[in-house]
């Protein structure tokens, strides 16, 4: 903070607030849907670019990634992040409405201002150059949104940067919190597959339906733990024909969640055998039928868990940063974000908001507030960025 450098950085954060705001707007008025990011990654890369930032570059997966180099070293290695998708899908109306302080639009808030918080950052870093030991990545990423299943961070830890980055830091969603541990989830599209027949005719053959429905009833009386919390929900129930047929096929999709690995896989465990007795059971119920039944759990999503301690000095710094710029930061604990899988694979991250407000997240009635002090969320972040690359 005694740095004059660094000083003019945060001073000048503050001071362009109107710049990053309409950086927030225009960016979020180009669609980027799960699988379609990549008009929007193309203009993210030409406003990295446009700042002065070095080697900028959009991998195979849809990554955009550029560098800011460091003074004396390229070690370590920060990567600075937001993600580029939506949960909206493609066609939808992507204009921002503006009431006073008040931005309405799809994913103004998750994540338009993170992308938002990341380009303030770079401005004011590449206009102030403090020096830093350490070279910074400012990275958006693809695919953080539920069907994505964090298919861009993957990208970057398991192939394009694969044990080269020593921390890493998002910002996704608002307001001032800090999230320290990744909530693991299993999703699967489950399927249960028969002949099939006429309701009356055909009465007294294995009916997919009664199959799933028997796994239901046993998933629903599963209990779980509340610490570490764990959780499970079947999302979607589809299939049949109609009325009086004996469906072919019925299926549903499962959602399983927990911020301990153990936990999560205990309760994958406990699934599978509740979905192999829905099956065994409705076999049994007609002994004499020849009618096949056949179950197919098919994986559609899967994140890490991850519960490292608070004593982290990646979270230690980031409640430093707050506590330095008197901002009532708080911990969520846990939540489900980029920051998931360097987490699972031992690398230091943390996910930060990027200020102000928006409750309605991933809903079309989405809207982003700034408040008086939104800026300080963006001063918090290069204020951690700096933390972390040294001097």
């Amino acid at each position: 903070m005694a740095d004059s450098r660094l000083a003019a950085t945060l001073a000048s954060i503050q001071t362009n607030n109107a710049w990053t705001i309409e950086q927030q707007t225009s960016i979020c008025e180009i669609p980027a849907p799960p699988f379609g990011e990549a008009a929007r990654g193309k203009e993210y890369a030409r406003r990295l670019a446009a700042l002065g930032m070095e080697e900028v570059r959009i991998d195979s997966e849809g990554n955009v990634i550029s560098r800011l180099p460091g003074s004396t070293a390229s070690k370590p290695l920060i990567v600075f992040s937001a993600h580029l998708d939506t949960v909206f899908p493609e066609g939808m109306d992507v204009h921002v409405k503006r009431e006073g302080k008040r931005l309405t639009g799809l994913g103004i808030g998750d994540d338009c201002r993170g992308l938002a918080v990341v380009l303030a950052v770079g401005k004011a870093l590449r206009e102030n150059k403090p020096q830093f030991k350490g070279t910074v990545l400012f990275v958006a990423t693809v695919g953080e949104e539920g069907q994505g299943d964090l298919r861009g961070v993957r990208h970057l830890f398991t192939k394009e940067l694969k044990g080269q980055v020593d921390a890493f830091i998002s910002v996704d969603g608002t307001g001032f919190r800090i999230t320290s541990r990744g909530v693991g989830s299993n999703r699967y599209l489950v399927s249960y597959k028969g002949r099939g027949g006429h309701s009356y005719g055909a009465f007294g053959m294995p009916n997919p339906a009664h199959a799933m429905g028997r796994a239901i009833a046993r998933i629903a009386d599963i209990e779980v733990p509340q610490n570490p919390r764990t959780t499970f929900n079947i999302g979607t129930v589809k299939g049949g024909t109609s009325v009086n047929s004996i469906p072919i096929e019925v299926s549903m999709e499962v959602d399983i969640r927990s911020e301990s690995p153990k936990e999560l896989a205990a309760l994958d465990e406990r699934l599978r055998a509740a979905l192999q007795f829905g099956l065994e059971a409705e076999k049994k119920r007609w002994p004499n039928s020849q009618a096949a039944l056949e179950l197919e759990i098919k994986n559609i999503g899967s994140r890490p868990a991850a519960s490292p301690g608070d004593d982290l000095p990646i979270i230690q710094a980031a409640f430093g940063a707050a506590k330095a710029l008197k901002i009532p930061a708080f911990a969520t604990g846990s939540g489900s974000t980029d920051s998931n899988l360097p987490m699972s694979l031992g690398i230091p991250a943390v996910t930060i908001g990027g200020g102000g407000r928006s409750p309605n997240a991933h809903s079309i009635d989405e809207w982003f507030e700034e408040g008086d002090d939104a800026y300080r969320a963006p001063q918090m972040a290069a204020l951690l960025v700096a933390m972390l690359a040294g001097k």
